[in-house]
């Protein structure tokens, strides 16, 4: 059995209807966990649907493990992560799991697998600048990590890994999942042959010659806490950390001055460098009631 996980904040419902008309179409059991502050008006058959509403919003981490968990319970052996803004084909999970289920039978130690990602705001394929690829097999490419959106994992190896790290609540959450999973000896991979659209941040803007993701200023709080909480785990890839500590003071000048809502981004900023540093962890909120 096949099993879907899709997380909702504040959804352009035009976008999900489809991306729930597609998938409803492809698995089994389907599992959406809402975190907007009101509950979704959803035109889902109730005998398809485990819904869950969290109008405080338990972030990603939290989220995804309710939704592997529904999944688990109701007997799946392959669970697709999903954002309310991807597009799929139709075949879509079928094509993953089928390289899934062919891997284990040639007993490949694959813990997920996921698409390439086409960027829904360049319509080109999203290439990793510092990401190494470790293996190839077939029409799968391993490398060290891959988003959520658009993963299927393997659940019989979710005993061994473990779910999400909730204490991260949203960014950095699906990398340090894959990382996790290679400290035990599985690998993570995409098909190389498998596309998916999917929108990676709200917007995009351009600094000394460079295009750079622009997301809300709550978002910056935990991108830079996460790179300051990550960089200290030993089993996070030095690169990752190389890049992502380097980037920093880049990041905060080019929000700080070149972005709208600039107040609100520097206090974030420095909330989350903060917290980084005194390693805090949890939901901006809580830390800063």
């Amino acid at each position: 059995m096949i099993g879907a996980t899709i997380i909702l904040y504040k959804p352009d419902m035009e976008i999900t209807q489809r991306l729930l008309n597609s998938i409803l179409e492809q698995v089994d059991v389907l599992s959406i966990i809402d975190n907007s502050p009101f509950s979704t008006n959803l035109n889902v058959p109730s005998e398809a649907l485990h819904y869950h509403h969290f109008p405080n919003n338990i972030g990603i981490a939290s989220a995804h493990n309710v939704g592997l968990q529904d999944l688990k319970a109701a007997g799946c052996e392959y669970g697709l992560l999903l954002d309310q803004d991807s597009s799929i084909d139709d075949d879509f999970a079928f094509r993953l799991s089928s390289l899934l289920v062919a891997s284990k039978i040639k007993k490949r130690p694959l813990a997920a697998i996921g698409p390439r990602i086409l960027c829904s705001f360049t319509e080109k394929v999203v290439k990793p600048r510092v990401q190494r690829e470790v293996a190839k097999y077939d029409d799968l490419v391993c490398v060290t990590q891959i988003i959520s959106s658009g993963m299927m994992i393997d659940l019989a190896n979710l005993e061994q890994i473990g779910l999400k790290d909730e204490d991260l609540f949203i960014d950095g959450v699906d990398h340090e999942w894959c990382w996790r999973a290679r400290t035990h000896n599985l690998q993570v991979a995409i098909a190389d042959k498998v596309e998916m659209v999917h929108r990676l941040g709200d917007s995009r803007s351009k600094f000394a010659g460079l295009t750079y993701k622009v997301g809300s200023p709550v978002r910056l709080y935990y991108q830079f806490r996460n790179v300051l909480v990550l960089s200290r785990r030993g089993y996070v890839p030095w690169y990752w950390k190389l890049r992502n500590v380097t980037v920093l003071p880049i990041r905060f000048f080019a929000n700080a001055l070149l972005q709208e809502n600039r107040i609100d981004r520097i206090k974030f900023m420095f909330c989350g460098i903060w917290d980084g540093i005194c390693k805090r962890q949890g939901s901006f909120s809580k830390n800063w009631s």
